[in-house]
């Protein structure tokens, strides 16, 4: 189900605009670590995406080879085509991408460099590793979040697979796309 037609007018591309801003600020964990914030901003508040929207924007873009960013991309051109306009699909995947990389990407760089020029500092090693568990944090709520979006009460095989996925890679030296590859099995055949 898509979204309804909308109308978007400058300051809604500029409330876009200034939203990827700010997620890109908190995305600590890469731009997936704010799909929480993204979900809430597009679906619930906006209502520029429908869920089915939002979830095959990351579904798809994880599963393509490249950059996993690439679903801000791809909410971007769903934005724009619900406009109906195939212009504005790639005026928002503009919008989005610029508006995730470049205050994230010119920060990085700036404190990477000072934090390489002083990396014997004990504020310096105190504050990678106390970054450590907000990362983990942000990830554990897009993946809750992903993981509840799906088909409802009968998603215990989901779970199941998870955490047997989650197991085999902790305990062994499995390739992470063999596991990969039989959850990919086990869906297209139905089991999950």
């Amino acid at each position: 189900m898509n979204a309804p037609q909308l109308v978007f007018g400058w300051h809604d591309w500029l409330a876009l605009f200034v939203h990827y801003l700010m997620l890109s600020l908190m995305s600590l964990g890469g731009a997936i670590s704010t799909t929480s914030d993204m979900h809430r901003f597009l679906v619930e508040d906006k209502g520029w995406l429908s869920q089915a929207q939002f979830s095959d924007a990351i579904a798809l873009a994880q599963a393509a080879p490249g950059p996993n960013v690439l679903f801000v991309a791809l909410m971007g051109w769903h934005v724009g085509m619900n406009t109906g306009s195939l212009a504005a699909a790639f005026a928002g995947v503009a919008v989005t991408m610029a508006g995730i990389l470049l205050p994230s990407t010119i920060f990085t760089y700036q404190v990477a460099q000072w934090g390489h020029r002083n990396r014997e500092l004990r504020a310096v090693r105190a504050f990678k590793q106390g970054m450590a568990p907000v990362v983990i944090g942000m990830l554990l709520a897009t993946s809750w979040l992903l993981a509840t979006a799906g088909p409802g009460k009968d998603s215990w095989p989901l779970w199941l697979l998870a955490a047997a996925s989650c197991i085999v890679i902790w305990r062994t030296r499995l390739h992470l796309l063999w596991v990969l590859g039989a959850g990919a099995l086990l869906g297209a055949f139905g089991f999950v």
